[in-house]
């Protein structure tokens, strides 16, 4: 078994992912994505890999090289498919819709006349988020027309992608706290509650974590919002709204996960790694079966 984890920043969860690694004697090589080169012709330096183990911080780099290696047949944790779901909260939200899963309502627009009257429409107040992006980053609740109209003049000025498509959500009056279920595989392996007195509640930008116990409710959202979006190691986000009712309103694909270890007493690495090995184990199974294929063929 060989991993390939492919990376453009070690940060302490690929420090984890390491440890957890070397302590199940598993062979692996870390891979900077900033240095990798794809030769489309010549797949043969990465039919090394079992399995590649995705844990890029920048998405457009994550997208591509998952892409490349999928076109190979190269297992990766997560696919591609999943990374370009995850990686817009369009796509995210569309792929929750169409599985039935309860999500916050979201409209788009693409202009800041028509992003106004969806405003307007949907009622104050509304959380205007970017296309793309993650720790919280770029979220603005809107809470009158004046501070909408001052917010869409700012994204429509920016005008990169992240600011010409206007995905407006309902703003759920949560509790102080949200959210953040861990799901491998087929299994709700663990969640977390944040806390914070500011409305994003992120530990990325300070909110505490605690243990949230796992209830059927939470583990049957979690793992329908995983499966919408394509399955694998992903983390969910979701809301409580003023009736107790659980809404999915989230899905990351290439997780932090440092604040919920303790918290939660699971080894959120390990069972990542055993994931992944598992799914590096069924390309070795498939090769085998392939070869004595070939072999009788002959």
């Amino acid at each position: 078994m060989r991993v390939g984890i492919l990376f453009s920043r070690i940060r302490l969860e690929e420090k984890l992912i390491v440890q957890a690694l070397e302590a199940r004697n598993v062979d692996y090589e870390m891979i900077d994505v900033r240095e990798a080169v794809f030769d489309l012709n010549d797949p043969s330096p990465w039919q090394q890999y079992d399995v590649i183990l995705e844990r890029c911080v920048s998405h457009s780099r994550a997208q591509a090289a998952l892409q490349i290696l999928g076109a190979w047949s190269i297992p990766c944790v997560n696919n591609a498919h999943v990374a370009q779901v995850c990686g817009s909260k369009l796509e995210t939200s569309l792929a929750l819709v169409a599985a039935g899963v309860p999500s916050p309502r979201v409209q788009i627009a693409t202009t800041p006349e028509a992003a106004l009257d969806a405003i307007e429409a949907m009622g104050y107040p509304v959380v205007l988020k970017p296309a793309v992006g993650s720790w919280g980053r770029l979220l603005a609740k809107v809470n009158d027309r004046e501070a909408a109209e001052a917010i869409l003049e700012h994204k429509s000025t920016l005008g990169s992608y992240q600011h010409s498509i206007f995905y407006i959500q309902e703003y759920i009056a949560k509790p102080d706290r949200d959210i953040r279920s861990f799901v491998v595989g087929d299994e709700t392996i663990c969640a977390i509650t944040r806390h914070s007195a500011h409305w994003i509640t992120n530990t990325a930008r300070g909110g505490s974590a605690e243990n949230c116990p796992v209830t059927p409710e939470l583990d049957h959202l979690s793992r329908a919002a995983a499966q919408a979006v394509g399955g694998g190691v992903v983390a969910v986000d979701l809301l409580e709204d003023a009736d107790g009712r659980l809404l999915v309103n989230e899905v990351n694909y290439t997780m932090e996960f440092r604040n919920s270890i303790e918290p939660t007493g699971v080894d959120i690495p390990g069972r990542i790694v055993e994931y992944a090995v598992q799914v590096g184990e069924g390309r070795q199974a498939w090769s085998a079966v392939t070869a004595v294929a070939n072999g009788a063929a002959q």
